[in-house]
């Protein structure tokens, strides 16, 4: 038999989570379901009230949490809890209290109930992202209960605005309260680690080592306003659809980053596929063929993408209006920012301005690092049978924003869901929920993780 270091035997002397924390998890997140705080980027979103709930939370685990607001109500929450190794870089652990809008006439149930039904937990947050805020608030509470303290610091951040600007959130803590988040140089929080069947009898486990930049777009044509009926050679309409046209077209060149490269080597020697990146002729979307349901994970990013969402122009049909605007949702690759420009300025031609509305940089973190290792292993322990593999995000999240204080961020939120649960479909989308041994897994995969962190 081999010989046990004390390290490793005193790790699995440690508690592990608790039947207290199980029943918590389902509890918190139903709980801040209720609380609806809902972000339609209008600036009328208050958080304050889950800020408040989860700092109680956190104070009955015998932390301290501080409040913090740009704007009235736009409540952030932040808290330390002490490591027993004080010479160790700090940990940042962030969830978001906000959530998209949803229409109740498009629901199932009430998308404001928290519904525990069947075993799983209805409403809107219940994938994005009040599941992990419930998570992290049961794994401390936990810690609290048997005397467990993590490696290194821990810092809690739960944020305002993620859903919008992140202004009033992410952006506002990183700028005007970076004394909080000192030591911490890398960080954990949404859209990793859980679970996708590719159809082949696989799960996976993504762990998000990235995330493309953000460019939302706003464009401008000028044209000559007058009657519908007459001849008109400068209509800002035409100017605009046009351009608008060129762009939704606009077939964007493939450029592998080292995450997405390393996710597609991945899945290519999990499926016996051959796969050579740097050989002449490589096509990446024959490649994307052969790999399945899984190519959905790795498609919208190995390239840059522009789509366009909105369209203003007008207000009476016989009244060719003066001005017509739209926007566009356009998402970079890390290093591919100039490429972006340079094409919008192309495709937009000289008729038609263009700006950003808002812009965030992209995200790049290694997958060979100790800290994927250590998620890894923590995915691995409560899911052997699963392939745990590095992705990038396509959209982004306040990773971002902490990235201003040097913090390097992954996407670890673990859930593991059974087969024809469509993990991703539910981020934003209708009937969203989650199962609650999906939360009884991830409360176990996280705190196995950030004890070992």
């Amino acid at each position: 038999m081999a010989e046990q270091t004390g390290e490793q035997a005193g790790e699995r002397a440690r508690p592990q989570v608790d039947a207290k924390a199980l029943d918590e998890v389902v509890r918190f997140t139903s709980d801040l379901i209720r609380i609806d705080t809902t972000n339609r980027g209008s600036g009328d979103c208050r958080e304050r009230p889950a800020a408040e709930y989860v700092a109680e939370c956190l104070a009955g685990a015998g932390l301290e949490p501080t409040l913090l607001e740009c704007s009235p109500g736009r409540t952030n929450v932040v808290a330390r809890v002490e490591g027993t190794d004080p010479s160790a870089d700090a940990l940042l652990v962030h969830g978001h209290l906000d959530v998209v809008p949803a229409e109740a006439s498009d629901w199932s149930v009430d998308p404001f109930s928290g519904e525990l039904r069947d075993g799983v937990v209805w409403g809107r947050g219940a994938i994005d992202m009040k599941n992990m805020d419930a998570m992290i608030l049961s794994v401390v509470r936990g810690w609290a209960r048997a005397g467990v303290r993590p490696r290194r610091d821990i810092v809690i951040a739960f944020t305002a605005d993620e859903e919008a600007s992140a202004e009033d959130g992410s952006g506002f803590l990183a700028d005007r309260h970076a004394s909080l988040f000192e030591g911490c140089t890398e960080g954990i929080s949404e859209s990793g680690a859980f679970t996708f069947h590719d159809g082949r009898g696989n799960q996976l486990y993504p762990i998000a080592a990235g995330e493309r930049g953000t460019g939302w777009l706003k464009l401008s044509a000028r044209g000559k306003a007058g009657h519908g009926s007459k001849v008109n050679h400068a209509n800002a309409v035409t100017k605009l659809a046009e351009a608008i046209a060129r762009i939704g077209q606009h077939r964007w060149p493939v450029r592998l980053t080292p995450t997405v490269r390393a996710a597609l080597l991945d899945l290519a020697g999990l499926y016996g596929v051959e796969a050579d990146p740097d050989a002449p002729g490589f096509d990446v979307d024959v490649l994307l063929e052969k790999l399945g349901p899984a190519a959905s994970l790795v498609e919208p990013t190995v390239r840059n993408s522009a789509n366009p969402t909105m369209l203003q122009a007008g207000y009476k049909v016989n009244v060719i209006p003066g001005e017509a605007v739209a926007y566009v949702d356009g998402r970079m690759l890390p290093g591919g920012e100039e490429e972006f420009v340079a094409t919008l300025d192309r495709l937009t031609g000289t008729d038609v301005d263009w700006e950003f509305h808002h812009r965030e940089v992209a995200l790049q973190a290694p997958v060979d690092s100790l800290t994927y290792a250590k998620m890894r292993a923590a995915v691995e322990e409560f899911a052997p049978e699963g392939h745990v593999m590095p992705y990038c995000m396509s959209g982004g999240t306040d990773a971002k924003q902490f990235s201003r204080l040097g913090i390097t961020g992954y996407g670890f939120s673990p859930l593991k869901t059974p087969e024809g649960f469509d993990y991703q479909a539910l981020f934003h989308g209708v009937d969203e929920r989650v199962p609650v041994d999906a939360l009884h897994f991830g409360v176990r995969v996280l705190d196995r993780y950030l004890r070992t962190a």
